[in-house]
């Protein structure tokens, strides 16, 4: 079975954001072996996404990512309280 991991967010610092994206999908593919993917909303340049499609294991791979967003502080890049919200879905098809 396969798993889609998306996360969504609003950054206020865009060009630290874009750098910790970076390392933090460095970060999970090297340890999980899935690439992620990073979408920005249309209307709303603060509001990113990532994907991560084709997960296995979805609670090794929550770990890691949760992991990874610790070291690198990833807080530090959002909007003034915001937080990441994280959902998983079940590919039925696969």
């Amino acid at each position: 079975m396969a798993f889609s991991f998306y996360a969504y967010y609003r950054v206020a610092r865009p060009v630290a954001a874009d750098a910790l994206v970076g390392s933090l999908f460095t970060a999970v593919k090297r340890r999980t072996g899935v690439a992620g993917r990073l979408l920005t909303r249309r209307d709303d340049p603060a509001t990113w996404m990532e994907i991560y499609a084709g997960v296995e294991d979805p609670s090794v791979f929550d770990q890691c990512l949760a992991e990874a967003l610790q070291t690198l502080d990833f807080g530090s890049v959002l909007e003034s309280g915001g937080t990441r919200k994280l959902e998983c879905f079940e590919d039925r098809c696969a």
